[in-house]
């Protein structure tokens, strides 16, 4: 009886131990309000009105910086869009061009990553909008043994690398690792 009484806690236990639902922290969900910041691999146009030999599609390099015209090495990594074309403009206005009008958008997010139960695993395109369940499906869908409602994203979010798990139908952050846990029934 005793030994019967300690397998069903230890099975209670270990079906506890198994769902491991970890809340988000506050500022996981807090980025999805926030502007846009810019980070590694994010492919930005930038144009200077007048000045066609200046406008042109930039990368922002594993350092975070974009290499510019005339003004060399430029910081891009968490600016926004705006506050990048103000700091080119400053720059440009230092003896280059009297009064610049500087526009940056982006042309290409930075990528998301998929790993786990999911047929193709990879690297994969971020679309403006896209939810878990969006990019679960550029890699082909789920496979047989997925755990499909929930999944556990990493996060980059003020240079602080934060984890949590998510229902399915959260919204993905350029540069989100989305990992697909395998069932266990």
């Amino acid at each position: 009886m005793r030994m019967r009484a300690l397998l069903v806690l230890g099975i209670c236990l270990g079906l506890a131990a198994c769902s491991g639902y970890r809340q988000p922290p506050t500022a996981f969900h807090e980025t999805l309000t926030q502007p846009y910041l810019l980070d590694s691999s994010d492919r930005l146009r930038i144009i200077v009105f007048g000045q066609d030999d200046l406008s042109n599609t930039y990368v922002v390099d594993q350092a975070g910086y974009i290499s510019f015209p005339l003004v060399g090495s430029v910081a891009a990594r968490g600016k926004t869009q705006q506050g990048l074309a103000s700091e080119i403009a400053g720059k440009l206005r230092q003896g280059f061009i009297r009064d610049p009008d500087v526009s940056v958008e982006i042309d290409t997010y930075r990528p998301i990553f998929l790993m786990g139960e999911v047929q193709n695993a990879g690297q994969y395109n971020y679309v403006a909008g896209m939810t878990v369940q969006n990019a679960i499906a550029t890699a082909g869908g789920f496979s047989a043994r997925a755990q499909q409602s929930n999944v556990d994203v990493t996060r980059q979010i003020n240079g602080e690398i934060l984890n949590g798990r998510v229902p399915i139908s959260d919204p993905v952050r350029p540069g989100d690792t989305i990992y697909v846990r395998e069932r266990y029934f």
